[in-house]
C-alpha cells in the first residue's frame, strides 16, 4: 500500500513537466585507461596546484617510493586562457589556472613530438578531492571535461580525498596510497611552510640583492634529495613471520613507522644544515617595513604567480614584509572540523536509526566508539605540532608557531558559523582577528578568486569585525585573469596606511631608547650574532614591525 502511493507520487512532478514514464538512464562515470602497478615504471604522475618550495620537496619524497613524478611548472595567464577556452563558463579562478595548465603542459609534450596515444599511456595526473559547497568538489569533472575538449580524452585522473585517512591503497594500484605516501607528502609540506616562511622573513632586508633566493634553491636541493633518498621503515623479519595471519600486520606496520617518524633525527639535522645556509646572508633590520599578513581563499593566497597577481613580489617591492599561512594550518582545521563533527554525533550509530534508551549496552558501545576515536583525533593533533615545532626550532626561532584552532574558533564564532564547510570556514575571520589581536601585523590582505562563494559569505562577516576593531586594516582583492593594475592601484593605496603605522611605530621605538639610529647601527655591526637572519629578536606586546622591535632589543643590550 506505501510503495503504492510513494511510486504515484514520484509520477507526479514528472507528468506535470512532460516527462514520460520509464526507464530512467543515470549517469555513468566515464571509463578510463588503469593506472596499475606494472605501468608504475614507465608512467610519470603529474601534480601541482602549491607553491615551488612544496612542489620540490613533494617530488622528493615520492621520487624517494618508486615513483616517477613531474610538478607542472607555475601556472601564467596563458593557462588561464586555456583553461577559459576548454572548461565551462562560470567556474573560479583556480579551476581555469590548474586545469588549463595541465592541458597546457600535454600540449607542450605534443610540440616535442609526442603523440596522443604515448601521452595517455606515459603520464597521469594527480590531485585532490573534497566534498560541500564550493566548486573544489567539481574539479576532478572539470579536469576531465577540458581534457576531452582539448583533445587527451582517456588522460587519467588520480584523486585522493581531503578526509578518507591516511590509507587509500588499492591492491594493484599504480599510486598506493598509503601511510608512507601520506608521510611523505605531510613531511614536505611541513619543511616547505617553514622554508617559505624564512625565506619571506629574510629577502626584504636581505643587502646582496637575490642572496635569499640562491640559499633558498640550495637548501631546497638538499632537502629534496634528502627526502628521496630516506628508506622506509618496516617491521623486522622476525616480527613480520610472527605476525602473519594475526591481522595486526598493518597495525603493527603503522606503529613502526610512526615510531621511526618520531625519532628520526636526520631531518632535524637538515633543517640546522638549512639554517647555516640562510645565516651566511647580510641582512640589515633597521629598515622599516609594514608587516602584510595575507589570507583569503587556499589556492589563492598561497600561490606565486599570475593566479593573484604577482602579489608577494609586488608587495616586496613596494616596501613590505609578508606573512603567509602554512598549510599546517589548514591540515590543523581539518582535524578540528573532524573532532567537531564527532562531538556532533556523539551517542549516534552510523546508520541513523533511534537507540532506545532502555538499551544501555548500546549506549555505552556508542560513548566508547566516540571516545576511542577524540582519543585518535588528539594523538594526531598532538603528534603533528610536535613534529611541526620541532623542525620549527631546528631551522629558526623567528617563525611563528601555528595557531591554536580552539582559540580561532573562539574568535571566529561570534562572526561566523564554525560548522559551515566550503573553502576556510570561519578561518579567514579568525585569522584576521587573531594577527590584529596579538599584533603581529600592520594590514591584512585577504586574496581570493572572483566570484568564490565561501570568501563572499567571509567578507560580508569581514564589515563586522572591521566596525569592531576600527583601528585593523583590511583589504579583500579578487583575482582572476585579467585586472592585475587595478589590483595592484588597490593595494598601493591601503599599504600607503600600513607604511606610515610602520614608520609611526618605529619613529616611538627609536625616541624611547634615547639613542640615535648611527649608536645603534654601530653597536651592531660590532656583534655579528645580531646580523644573523635566524637571531631571534624578542617581540613587545604592542610593537609589530620587524625595525621597531630590534631597535628596542638592541637599545636594551647596550643598557645591559
Amino acid at each position: 500500500m506505501i510503495s503504492r502511493r510513494l511510486k504515484t507520487r514520484r509520477r507526479e512532478p514528472r507528468a506535470a513537466g512532460g516527462y514520460k514514464s520509464g526507464h530512467i538512464h543515470h549517469f555513468r562515470r566515464p571509463a578510463e585507461l588503469p593506472f596499475t602497478r606494472e605501468q608504475r615504471d614507465r608512467t610519470t604522475i603529474l601534480f601541482g596546484g602549491l607553491t615551488t618550495a612544496h612542489e620540490h620537496l613533494i617530488a622528493g619524497a615520492w621520487r624517494g617510493l618508486g615513483y616517477n613524478c613531474e610538478p607542472l611548472p607555475l601556472p601564467d595567464v596563458e593557462a588561464y586562457r586555456i583553461g577559459r577556452e576548454f572548461s565551462d563558463n562560470g567556474q573560479c579562478n583556480p579551476t581555469y589556472f590548474t586545469v588549463g595548465n595541465l592541458v597546457k603542459y600535454l600540449r607542450g609534450l605534443q610540440s616535442a613530438g609526442m603523440n596522443t596515444a604515448e601521452i595517455l599511456d606515459r603520464y597521469v595526473f594527480l590531485t585532490a578531492g573534497a566534498c560541500g559547497p564550493c566548486r573544489f568538489g567539481m574539479y576532478e569533472a572539470t579536469f576531465r571535461l577540458a581534457l576531452s575538449n582539448a583533445g587527451f580524452d582517456g588522460f587519467r585522473v588520480l584523486l585522493f580525498q581531503q578526509l578518507n585517512g591516511l590509507d587509500q591503497s588499492n591492491g594493484e594500484a599504480g599510486l598506493d596510497m598509503n601511510y608512507d605516501f601520506f608521510l611523505g607528502l605531510i613531511n614536505a609540506l611541513n619543511i616547505g611552510d617553514m622554508v617559505n616562511e624564512l625565506v619571506l622573513q629574510v629577502r626584504p632586508y636581505e643587502v646582496e640583492p637575490g642572496a635569499t633566493d640562491r640559499a633558498r634553491d640550495e637548501a631546497l636541493r638538499y632537502l629534496h634529495d634528502l627526502l628521496k633518498n630516506k628508506p622506509t621503515a618496516e617491521p623486522g623479519p622476525r616480527w613480520r613471520k610472527l605476525l602473519t595471519g594475526t591481522g595486526f600486520e598493518k597495525k603493527a606496520q603503522y606503529l613502526v613507522k610512526s615510531w621511526h617518524q618520531l625519532t628520526r633525527r636526520d631531518l632535524v639535522n637538515a633543517m640546522r644544515h638549512v639554517r647555516s645556509l640562510f645565516d651566511a646572508i647580510a641582512i640589515d633590520r633597521f629598515r622599516v617595513k609594514p608587516v602584510v599578513k595575507i589570507t583569503g581563499e587556499f589556492w589563492a593566497q598561497i600561490t606565486e604567480g599570475d593566479g593573484n597577481f604577482n602579489m608577494f613580489r609586488f608587495l616586496e617591492n613596494e616596501g613590505a614584509e609578508i606573512m603567509v599561512e602554512p598549510i599546517g594550518t589548514w591540515l590543523l582545521y581539518l582535524i578540528a572540523q573532524h573532532k567537531q563533527f564527532l562531538r556532533d554525533r556523539r551517542g549516534l550509530p552510523e546508520d541513523g536509526k533511534r537507540v532506545s534508551p532502555w538499551r544501555i549496552d548500546r549506549r555505552t558501545a556508542l560513548y566508547l566508539r566516540y571516545l576511542r576515536r577524540m582519543a585518535v583525533m588528539n594523538l594526531t593533533e598532538r603528534v603533528f605540532n610536535r613534529e611541526y615545532t620541532r623542525l620549527q626550532g631546528a631551522l629558526s626561532p623567528t617563525l611563528h608557531q601555528l595557531i591554536n584552532q580552539d582559540e580561532l574558533q573562539r574568535l571566529g564564532s561570534p562572526y561566523f558559523n564554525t560548522r559551515a564547510e566550503g573553502g576556510e570556514g570561519h578561518l579567514e575571520i579568525a585569522k584576521n582577528i587573531y594577527y590584529h589581536l596579538h599584533g603581529l601585523s600592520h594590514m591584512v590582505l585577504s586574496v581570493k578568486p572572483f566570484g568564490c562563494m565561501p570568501s563572499t559569505q567571509s567578507d560580508g562577516a569581514q564589515a563586522a569585525v572591521t566596525e569592531h576593531h576600527r583601528d585593523l586594516i583590511y583589504l579583500p582583492i579578487e583575482t582572476s585573469g585579467e585586472g592585475e593594475i587595478n589590483a595592484h592601484s588597490r593595494v598601493q593605496m591601503v599599504l600607503n596606511s600600513a607604511r606610515q603605522k610602520a614608520r609611526q611605530e618605529f619613529d616611538r621605538a627609536l625616541a624611547s631608547t634615547g639613542r640615535t639610529l648611527e649608536e645603534l647601527r654601530a653597536f651592531v655591526d660590532d656583534r655579528p650574532e645580531l646580523q644573523r637572519p635566524t637571531y631571534p629578536v624578542p617581540k613587545k606586546d604592542d610593537v609589530v614591525g620587524t625595525a621597531a622591535n630590534f631597535v628596542l632589543h638592541v637599545a636594551d643590550m647596550m643598557r645591559a
